[in-house]
């Protein structure tokens, strides 16, 4: 018992420092190049990121420890998708200062209850990546294959084979609307490439590791979008 209690408080530090990490970073890519904390889609965006994502957290923490620990590694091991993981880096990165600086120099922000709007389709997205996490406890940051890893061919899985991509999707490409930035959006509108490529990646290294990958994905046509692709 002391040492379960042992391993959750190690693991809820290193949860709220990433945490506290992940907050200071989007406070200055996004206020920084602002010059202001009156911009109030930057504080928009931060509400409706890390108040769930606290929340989250403090479920896994507790109900799903290792899932959390899973999703805390986000160190890929892959080469090819190491450099996936550091084009999205630098697409957070720009498309997060081009929306402060926008804000500072009077750039064309879309209307307020644009970004509203944008917020609502972005919890709502945040809604169906926690029903991913939930449907499929094996899920990591990084590409993998656990120990007595099944395939999930259940929920949303039975519609589309990266269920989780797809909600990021929508999750990503609302950001910049909660910023109010159109020229935001336009660096973000590389997501889906992006993402095409770790998908092609991960599929090619799931049907080599994970049995009855092959034939789920004969059972299930679409990756990402139904009926699109």
């Amino acid at each position: 018992m002391k040492a379960k209690k042992k391993g959750i408080s190690s693991l809820l530090l290193q949860a709220t420092v990433k945490f506290t990490l992940g907050v200071s970073l989007v406070a200055l890519l996004v206020f920084l190049p602002a010059g202001s904390l009156s911009f109030f889609n930057g504080w928009l965006l931060m509400g409706v990121l890390f108040v769930p994502m606290f929340l989250a957290g403090l479920v896994m923490t507790f109900k799903n420890p290792d899932l959390l620990r899973s999703r805390l590694d986000a160190k890929e091991k892959q080469k090819e998708q190491d450099l996936v993981v550091k084009l999205s880096g630098l697409m957070f990165l720009a498309g997060f200062v081009v929306a402060g600086l926008g804000y500072r120099f009077g750039w064309y922000i879309l209307p307020k209850w644009v970004a509203i709007g944008g917020a609502v389709v972005f919890l709502i997205a945040y809604v169906l990546y926690a029903e991913v996490l939930k449907e499929n406890t094996y899920l990591s940051r990084t590409i993998q294959v656990q120990d007595n890893q099944k395939v999930i061919d259940t929920g949303m899985y039975g519609i589309v084979r990266h269920p989780m991509y797809s909600a990021t999707l929508v999750l990503f490409l609302s950001m910049p609307i909660v910023l109010g930035s159109i020229y935001s959006l336009l660096i973000f509108l590389l997501y889906p490439f992006i993402i095409a490529k770790r998908i092609k990646s991960e599929e090619e290294f799931l049907e080599k590791e994970l049995d009855g990958y092959i034939e789920y994905k004969q059972k299930v046509k679409y990756r990402l979008i139904p009926f699109i692709w």
